[in-house]
C-alpha cells in the first residue's frame, strides 16, 4: 500500500534558450517509466507510492535534467505521508468530476 503522494514542479534551466518544455516531458517520462501511479496536472504531476521510492524519481528527475544540458534545476515539491497509506483516489473522492 502506498504511504505518500509527492507533487512536483521541475523547472529546468534549459541550455541556450532551449524549449523548456522538452525537458519537462523528460522529467514525466521518468515518472512514467517507473509504474508508479501519477497525474500531470497544469503545474505540477503527482505520484503516489512508497516515500522513499517516490523521492529516489525525484533525484532521478533532477539528474537526467542535468545530464541532459540543463546547468541548473529547480524542482518544487510537497509530500503527503500518512503510513496508514495514502492514495489520490481518496483526496479526490469528493470531486469525482475534478469540480
Amino acid at each position: 500500500m502506498a504511504n505518500a503522494l509527492v507533487s512536483i514542479q521541475i523547472i529546468p534551466e534549459a541550455p541556450d534558450g532551449a524549449n523548456r518544455y522538452e525537458y519537462v516531458d523528460r522529467a514525466i517520462a521518468i515518472i512514467k517509466a517507473s509504474g508508479v501511479p501519477y497525474r500531470v496536472s497544469p503545474l505540477e504531476t503527482t505520484m503516489e507510492g512508497e516515500l522513499g521510492t517516490l523521492l529516489g524519481i525525484v533525484q532521478q528527475m533532477n539528474e537526467a535534467m542535468t545530464e541532459h544540458g540543463c546547468p541548473s534545476v529547480i524542482s518544487q515539491v510537497k509530500i503527503f505521508y500518512k503510513p496508514a497509506g495514502a492514495s489520490m483516489d481518496a483526496l479526490l473522492e469528493k470531486y469525482p468530476d475534478g469540480q
